[in-house]
């Protein structure tokens, strides 16, 4: 009875049992947080770059529509460009000042496109781009730091206003 409680004959791999599966959920966590930052930062930079053609009057030239908008940001998000268009919906208005609140479309947990709109505006207005990407997760624990809808859509958002260049 001695030798049986003495023998260590496996317990290395009960050992590495018990560690290595939270050690595989952290490693996977970490690398997730890597790639949604990534995402997030590309969608950010694609936001700013696009809505540069609204604001030096680029977008106004071209008779660009919320589509055609769409495509452009879609096509400045790199790696992730070939599934944005299915992922990515734009809003782009004219506001009166930089304080106004627009409508949020993710209010009430569901996603509502009826409140969103897509302006060029004149030379002189407020404009606010805003665009969302629906960002697909593999560890859902993560989701509960980012903004979600009900049904655990996870929900990356991207925004920026700036005053339209005059003519």
């Amino acid at each position: 009875m001695g030798s049986l409680l003495r023998a260590s004959d496996g317990s290395a791999a009960v050992e590495f049992g018990m560690v290595a599966l939270p050690f595989i959920l952290m490693l996977f966590a970490i690398l997730e947080i890597a790639f949604v930052f990534v995402t997030d930062s590309i969608l950010e930079n694609a936001t700013i770059n696009t809505g540069r053609l609204v604001r030096t009057g680029q977008a106004s030239a071209q008779s660009m529509t919320a589509a055609t908008f769409k495509t452009s940001l879609c096509s400045r998000m790199s790696i992730f460009s070939t599934d944005c268009a299915t992922r990515a919906t734009i809003d782009v208005r004219v506001i009166p000042q930089f304080a106004t609140i627009p409508p949020d479309p993710m209010d009430g947990g569901t996603f509502n496109d009826g409140v969103l709109t897509y302006s060029n505006g004149a030379p002189g207005d407020l404009i606010l781009v805003r665009v969302w990407y629906k960002q697909p997760l593999i560890t859902t624990f993560l989701a509960q730091g980012l903004s979600r809808l009900n049904d655990g859509t996870t929900m990356l958002t991207a925004a920026t206003a700036f005053r339209n260049e005059p003519a």
